[in-house]
Parts: structure tokens; sequence; C-alpha cells
């Protein structure tokens, strides 16, 4: 059982293991909190650390993730979502009784307002950026961020009753959260994170956006998604629905019938706008799209303001983003989707004969439902990157046309570019995760970029 967070951290001896934008975020927030001593557990050299913290304006002491001497110092660990639950400072902490939060978690904990909680397998950071510029237009001027990339713990003292605040909030992130926000919107869960969970595991920490809300809260939940539906048993709260067809006959919802899009609020039904007026592509966005009409039209957001929103809303970047257009080649960048799940969405999302870029690291997930698809839509198979080698192999033993392997991005984007004809769109989709090569999947996204631009 998680613990929530003490009530201030002042006086107290805290370590912040992981130095990315959760950790320097969180040291900036134990700064503010006036901690009696503040300690970064980084394995980057120390010179890199000290810079950093030196642009943060904080002081504080350095330790390497193997020093447990550290523990004999610490009142409590504020552990990033991406350190290892299995480190063995943290499985020390968890045997000395020292208590180990994650920031996400003691955002929940602390946040004064409200708080909008959107997770999901796939569709998290647009959902959560549509909902924000959604609630934007309605001039609510909302604090958005989490998981989006932007932390959120440092931003406590400006936010009060309120507020407005829309958090994206991964897996990861509610594996130490002690509660559930106040408004929950869980999009879909699929399997994902197999290198780091179980299936069980994985769907477990999903539970956690709805399984302690209260009953004056509200669940926002997908019908037509098994798994994620299923979960409306777990929460006390009002639920709403979306789905891609006709809604349950009765409650609040979100659907798509004859190609419009409808809401259903108070028992009051109406179109919202036709999906062809979106300019994100994919009936995965349409979904994602009803999320956002279900959440904000229930918030009292009006029709006309959530639908100018939409027709204007252009998407995130790494997102089925057009990087460029060459002699009547579409280049597109997906470098999001690190799973095999999400680079089919993407894969249906496009129309043109494709070229898909696949690769990376393996997140041990099934391939079998984009195998079965791709001989209607892809026109030419690139593998690259550390999985390179073994889905060329199942690629051929499919019977799919299959370039390479190849070692690295750069080599799969000039045969890309060797093989394509006008009219042909280059989609790096790869279904595996950066982290053979790349920080993270937008440094992945931003290369294939200067790839592209390099081109013309």
């Amino acid at each position: 059982m998680n613990l929530p967070a003490p009530p201030t951290f002042r006086g107290l001896r805290v370590a912040v293991a992981g130095f990315g934008i959760e950790g320097r975020d969180a040291a900036r927030f134990l700064r503010d909190e006036a901690v009696d001593r503040l300690h970064i557990v980084d394995q980057r050299p120390p010179e890199a650390l000290r810079a950093e913290l030196a642009q943060c304006g904080i002081e504080a002491e350095l330790s390497a993730p193997e020093c447990l001497g550290l523990l004999e110092r610490l009142d409590a660990i504020i552990a990033s979502q991406g350190i290892p639950r299995d480190l063995p400072l943290l499985r020390a902490a968890a045997e000395r009784s020292i208590p180990v939060f994650g920031p996400a978690g003691v955002f929940l904990d602390r946040c004064p307002a409200p708080l909008i909680g959107i997770s999901g397998s796939a569709g998290k950071t647009t959902t959560t950026t549509l909902v924000g510029e959604i609630l934007s237009a309605d001039g609510r001027a909302p604090l958005v961020g989490g998981n989006i990339g932007k932390g959120l713990l440092s931003r406590l003292p400006e936010l009060d009753y309120h507020s407005t605040v829309v958090a994206e909030l991964s897996h990861s992130q509610l594996l130490r959260a002690a509660r559930s926000p106040q408004i929950a919107a869980l999009l879909n869960v699929t399997p994902n994170h197999l290198d780091q969970f179980s299936w069980q595991e994985y769907v477990e920490l999903k539970r956690r956006l709805v399984n302690r809300q209260h009953a004056e809260d509200m669940a926002i939940l997908p019908w037509d998604e098994p798994i994620a539906a299923a979960m409306a048993a777990d929460t006390p709260a009002r639920k709403l629905w979306f789905g891609m067809s006709a809604p349950p006959p009765h409650g609040d919802a979100a659907w798509l019938e004859g190609g419009q899009l409808h809401v259903r609020i108070g028992g009051c039904a109406r179109g919202i706008l036709p999906a062809a007026e979106l300019l994100i592509p994919g009936d995965h966005n349409i979904r994602n799209a009803l999320a956002a009409i279900a959440l904000t039209a229930s918030l009292g957001v009006p029709d006309a303001t959530i639908a100018e929103t939409l027709r204007r809303f252009v998407g995130v970047a790494h997102r089925l983003e057009t990087v460029a257009e060459i002699d009547g080649v579409r280049y597109i960048n997906d470098s999001i989707a690190t799973a095999p799940e999400r680079t089919l969405a993407g894969v249906r999302a496009i129309r043109a004969p494709l070229l898909l870029l696949l690769g990376g690291r393996d997140k041990h997930l099934p391939l079998d439902n984009l195998l079965a698809e791709l001989p209607d839509r892809a026109r030419s198979l690139i593998c690259f990157g550390e999985i390179g080698p073994t889905w060329s192999e199942q690629l051929r033993r499919a019977g799919l046309p299959c370039d390479g392997p190849h070692d690295t991005l750069d080599a799969a984007v000039r045969a890309a570019h060797e093989i394509a004809q006008s009219g042909d769109a280059v989609l790096l989709s790869p279904g595996g995760t950066s982290f053979d090569a790349y920080p993270n999947f937008q440094a992945r996204g931003d290369h294939f970029r200067a790839l592209v631009e390099a081109l013309r």
C-alpha cells in the first residue's frame, strides 16, 4: 500500500532519484519546501550534474545509485518514474522503512484543485493536450503537465481550489500514487511495457487511475475497450462513456454515428461536428477526440467552443506528424509509436502506399495483429536498430517485403528514400522503444526530422 506524502518535507533529509524532467522539478519543489538536506542520486558524471544544478539554482549533495550508505542519512526518497523499481537503493530503502514517493504521487496528494488525470496505453498526450486546449479556449487557463513532459510539483504554490489542472499520468507514475484523480479518463488498456512489468501488473497499475476515487468524482471510460470498460466496477465515481459506436441507452456519453461526433450530457444528446473536419488523422484520434468531448462537455464547456477547438487542433509533435513532402513522397514522424499496437494505429491512419520504418528496442510485445494487416497496407518494411535483425526474420517468415536490417535510423531513411516513389508515404512508426540509440522517442523523432530535411 502506497503511503501519502507528508504535509511538508520541511526539515527532512530527502533524496531525488533521477535528475531528468521529473527529478529537476522535484528538486525545485524540495528546495522551496526548505528541506534540511537535499541529495541527488543519478548515474551521470558529477560534473554534468553540478552544471545542471547550478542552472536550476539548486544546492544538493550528489550520490551514485549504488551508494547504499546514503540511506543512513535519509528520511525519504522521491524517485522519478524512469528509475527501475528494483534499483538496489530503493529495495534497501523499503527494507529500512524509508518511504519512497513518486513526483506525480506527491502532486496528487498535495494539489488543492480538482485534478483531471488522463491515462491509457495510447493517446494520453494527444488527449491531454486537446483537453487543455479546449479548456483554454473556454477561458479556464489550465495547468497542463505530468507525463506530457512538464513537471507539476514545483507549480503547486500557484494553485488553489479554483485552479484547473490537467495531468497526463503514465502507469509508472501511478506505481507510487496513493490517490486517484477526482476526474479520471482511462482511454484504453492494451499490452505495453511487458519488458518491465507482467501483463497483470500493468493492468493493475492502470486500474489505480480510478480505484481510489470517491462517489463525488468522475470516471471517463471507453465502453468498447473491454479491459478499460470493466474498470467501471472498481470506482464508485459517476461514469461517462465514449466509443466508436452507438452508446449504452442511458447515461452520459460521447460517440461516433453517421460520420458525426455526438455527446449526451444530462439526457440532452446533440451533434458536435463531423469527423471529417478533424485535422488529426485516424480512428484512434477520433477516439481521443470523443474522450475529450465527453470530459469537457461534462464540465460545462459550450459545444461551439469544443467544436472550434477540434477543428483547428493539428496534433502533437512525433504523433503522425508530417515532416516534409519531397518529390511527391510524404515523410511522417510517428516516433511515439513504441509498441506494435501504436504502429498499427498509425498504419491504419495513412491512406497512401506505405514504406514503414520499424525498429528500436524490443518490449516483448506480440506482433500478430500488426503482421496480419501489413500485407494490405505496406509496400515495403524497413527494419533498423537493436531489434532490426529479429523483426526482419519474422517479417520474411511471414512472407512480407522487408528491407534490412539496418543498424541505424540514418541507414533506414536512406533506404526508404531510394525505394520511395511519388505518391508514397514514408512512415517512422517503429513499434519499439528508442532506448537502443536515443534517450527518448522525442530525440528519435527529432533525428528523423533532421534526416528528412537533409534529403532536400
